[in-house]
């Protein structure tokens, strides 16, 4: 699987690792519950048809960015919670998880897409499976057009599924993230 993240020489003995993005969105509202901040990865292997990022799909670099700087402009808002999407988030999985798991140490709430199912996340390898063991919800599965579905909340087509990835590991059994409940009071919300 390709890996876009180089790292640049700061002194003799010290590294800044970075990441390849399309972009970084700091008020979404359609990428997981309440606002959030969403960090969209360059380069995805999966070229699903239908796909609505696929200028994400090329592992060329795009904008490369410096991990310590993301997270810095990440914490200087108000949001505590941040999507990862893409392109693939889990194919740089290592600079992910460095963010996630900072972020993850402040009280954030951490979600990801990617077009791997769970247990082939589970079965990665072992940045991979730091990334996903970090994550709060993971909407697995790659986007399938005859599946599509714009009554779906947090996922574009049926086969897709929104994972409490906690509560998963836990129980050692996929336990879905309850989308119904949270619409729910989500709409209630924003009406009062």
């Amino acid at each position: 699987m390709p890996n876009n993240m180089k790292k640049t020489i700061v002194s003799n003995t010290q590294f800044m690792e970075t990441i390849n993005l399309a972009g970084i969105t700091y008020d979404s509202i359609v990428d997981g519950p309440h606002l959030r901040t969403t960090l969209f990865t360059q380069g995805c292997p999966h070229a699903c048809v239908g796909c609505h990022n696929p200028e994400t799909w090329s592992f060329e670099n795009k904008d490369v960015r410096n991990i310590d700087e993301i997270i810095a402009s990440i914490l200087s808002t108000s949001n505590k919670a941040v999507t990862f999407s893409g392109g693939e988030p889990f194919s740089q999985a290592s600079a992910c998880y460095k963010i996630a798991s900072t972020l993850r140490n402040k009280g954030f709430n951490l979600w990801a897409y990617s077009g791997f199912s769970f247990e082939e996340l589970l079965n990665g390898n072992e940045h991979q499976v730091n990334f996903l063991k970090s994550l709060d919800v993971l909407v697995d599965g790659r986007f399938v057009l005859e599946q599509r579905s714009l009554t779906l909340l947090y996922k574009g087509s049926r086969n897709q599924r929104v994972i409490d990835v906690q509560k998963s590991l836990s129980t050692n059994s996929i336990v879905l993230y309850p989308t119904e409940k949270i619409a729910k009071e989500s709409s209630v919300k924003l009406f009062i």
